[in-house]
């Protein structure tokens, strides 16, 4: 059982940057994937980024590519997720997740979910 809490969230002009992190409880953190991913008012939930356990890969979709950076420190029990040249398009509620296994993108497989920080972008 794993669970996760988000923040760092907040309000930001355009370019400006944030970073998100997400504490886990647990000894296991270690094993786990984590992504992050985020959901917009009226749209479906989004992939974002996601890490594997170990964090020597990392995966990111296109629209955050070159932008954004997951990243993890086991010991801390925490990953991170920092956003650089914040758009208005990036207002959501972002949210972490935990899976085992290998990371995805896919919504459905992730196990464990935390509670969601908003991140609002004006232009």
């Amino acid at each position: 059982q794993v669970q996760l809490v988000e923040s760092g969230g907040g309000l930001v002009q355009a370019g400006g940057s944030l970073r998100l992190s997400c504490a886990a409880s647990g000894r296991t953190f270690g094993s786990y994937a984590m992504g992050w991913f985020r959901q917009a008012p009226g749209r479906e939930r989004e992939f974002v980024a996601a890490i594997i356990w170990s964090g020597g890969s990392t995966y990111y979709a296109d629209s955050v590519k070159g932008r954004f950076t997951i990243s993890r420190d086991n010991a801390k029990n925490t990953a991170y997720l920092r956003m650089n040249s914040l758009k208005p398009e990036d207002t959501a509620l972002y949210y972490c997740a935990a899976k085992t296994g290998g990371p995805t993108g896919n919504v459905a497989l992730y196990d464990y979910w935390g509670q969601g920080t908003q991140v609002t972008v004006s232009s």
